[in-house]
């Protein structure tokens, strides 16, 4: 994985590239690629904290573009600091999360409760949101495994979240992509990727490290700022 710079809107902004190589597929909820297919790369872009472009689909398109991406990619936007994203790795899963909660949320809110995310965005760049995590798993997995990696995923960033003082589950606009390689067409992929399952195990602990030691330097972060 690799780190990128650009200049944007009068700002320095990072991006982590993860060019896959072929062979590989995913399931993510991001904007762009999201879904589950077969992918080439994996981009995670930095935004501006005051971003107000209608079309991030195709802003994450010309990113992609820009960075020499081509194919079918997952690309993903937070206005957190991409240069300060958290890796973690346990038996051979490999995590990468970059956190940012400038606007901590519960999943359950009573109906027509006021929306945090409308809250009015810190120009300066100091409390940005959004947690996005990339998990890489060395084996296949099937469909089933693969949506249950989200959820073991899910489960071990709040968790990670509470245990790090948030009280929160996340962010309204946290994303995830799960990769994998392909199904070979002899079969052989792992149906099961729960918490207790042998690699939704591995996927909860780096997931955890990578979310909890995220959320520490974000508070520490917001404390040295005042």
């Amino acid at each position: 994985m690799e780190t990128r710079w650009r200049e944007e809107d009068g700002a320095r902004l990072a991006a982590t590239v993860w060019r896959t190589g072929p062979g590989l597929r995913a399931i993510s909820s991001a904007l762009l690629g999201g879904g589950i297919g077969p992918v080439g790369w994996v981009l995670n872009a930095q935004v501006p904290g005051g971003y107000a472009r209608l079309d991030p689909q195709a802003h994450l398109r010309e990113l992609a573009d820009a960075y020499g991406l081509r194919g079918r990619g997952v690309a993903m936007m937070t206005a957190a600091s991409v240069d300060r994203t958290v890796r973690a790795e346990d038996e051979g899963v490999a995590v990468s999360a970059t956190v940012g909660l400038r606007v901590p949320t519960w999943a359950a809110a009573p109906p027509g409760a006021a929306d945090p995310e409308l809250a009015p965005v810190r120009l300066d760049g100091t409390a940005p949101g959004t947690i996005n995590i990339v998990v890489a798993v060395p084996v296949p997995l099937g469909d089933a495994a693969l949506v249950n990696a989200v959820v073991t995923a899910t489960e071990a960033k709040t968790q990670a979240l509470l245990e790090a003082g948030w009280s929160c589950t996340g962010t309204a606009s946290d994303a995830i992509c799960v990769a994998a390689p392909a199904v070979p067409e002899s079969g052989g992929a792992e149906p099961f990727a729960g918490p207790r399952s042998t690699w939704g195990a591995r996927i909860a602990r780096a997931v955890h490290a990578a979310v909890h030691a995220g959320a520490v330097d974000y508070a520490a972060r917001l404390r040295d700022r005042g």
